[in-house]
């Protein structure tokens, strides 16, 4: 059997599971798609029948509130029929496996699925076994990947910043554990950013072969000084025993981002947080929603970016030729 491949034999994207071997003109394709289903605030949202007669299948065998909301909203706007599963009302939790939910779901006439697993693999596992014209998307995958999120994050600073070459990215938190991070890395490089920064503490930076072209930082003054972008990593309350940090207040004493300290970065950086956010923790309220927060744009981008994903893997089907 041929190795795995997301792309299909002309190079067109079928499945996305990894942003990892997406070229810079494959991520500046779906960038320029996504901004094309962007309405001005207050302004109705875009439709299309682009998806009309299809059907798309969310998989969320973890809690989610924006990737799952805007991946139903991105294919109701499209024109598809959604269907939406959860692990706990499925019945993988009686026992059956995860590729007989898929084929019952495929005998449905399921055209796409999007998935959101804890266990490493289950994306690919999927893809490797779905039918010719099916294609699967990965909506965050164990600590892996997320590379929607990656997508979305690129075109906020895309729209506040205008390009990557010349910009300090910094990426703050949880980074070894942080699916989140690792898509950032991927879609940055791709992209061509300036310089991007990992900014963590010893405990919870990644291996160092892990993200080698990134700068590593263990200060977050140090590391968010003079940057351009500062996107900060929610950090969950047993990883901070790993950091030998005690509690939520100290974590926020040592790492959370302040009005002090986001002045260190350029006074027209943008502040990231891919969400939930952990307010007073990782970062305060006064930075959250403070002028050079564009969190919630992050948000609004995420719909957008589905949308042009969606429509990207059904347009590249229907130039292959594939049927039912």
């Amino acid at each position: 059997m041929p190795p795995f491949s997301q792309f299909d034999e002309a190079g067109r994207i079928r499945h996305l599971i990894t942003l990892d071997g997406l070229s810079c003109e494959q991520v500046r394709e779906l960038l320029d798609r996504a901004q094309s289903y962007l309405a001005p605030r207050g302004s109705a949202p875009i439709r299309s029948h682009a998806l009309e007669g299809l059907t798309i299948g969310n998989i969320f065998n973890e809690p989610s509130t924006r990737t799952r909301s805007s991946f139903e909203l991105a294919g109701r706007r499209l024109g598809a029929d959604v269907l939406n599963l959860e692990i706990q009302l499925s019945s993988r939790v009686k026992g059956e496996t995860v590729m007989d939910t898929i084929h019952t779901l495929e005998s449905m006439a399921v055209d796409v699925f999007v998935i959101r697993d804890a266990e490493p693999g289950i994306t690919q596992f999927v893809a490797e076994h779905v039918y010719d014209h099916v294609s699967v998307l990965s909506a965050g995958e164990a600590h892996i990947s997320h590379p929607t999120q990656g997508l979305l994050d690129a075109l906020t600073i895309l729209q506040y910043k205008g390009g990557f070459r010349d910009l300090n990215i910094a990426v703050v938190g949880d980074v070894k554990h942080s699916r989140v991070a690792r898509s950032a890395y991927q879609v940055f490089t791709a992209l061509g950013v300036g310089e991007l920064r990992i900014v963590a503490p010893t405990a919870l930076m990644p291996d160092q072969d892990s993200m080698p072209d990134a700068k590593r930082f263990n200060s977050l003054e140090d590391g968010i000084r003079h940057c351009d972008v500062v996107m900060m990593l929610r950090v969950q309350k047993e990883r901070m025993a790993q950091a030998a940090i005690p509690d939520a207040h100290e974590y926020h004493t040592q790492w959370g981002l302040t009005t002090k300290r986001l002045s260190l970065a350029r006074p027209d950086a943008i502040v990231m947080h891919p969400g939930p956010m952990n307010r007073e923790v990782e970062i305060s309220s006064d930075v959250a929603d403070g002028a050079q927060s564009v969190i919630r744009d992050q948000v609004t981008n995420g719909v957008a970016v589905r949308m042009a994903v969606l429509d990207a893997v059904i347009s590249n089907r229907r130039l292959r030729g594939d049927r039912r």
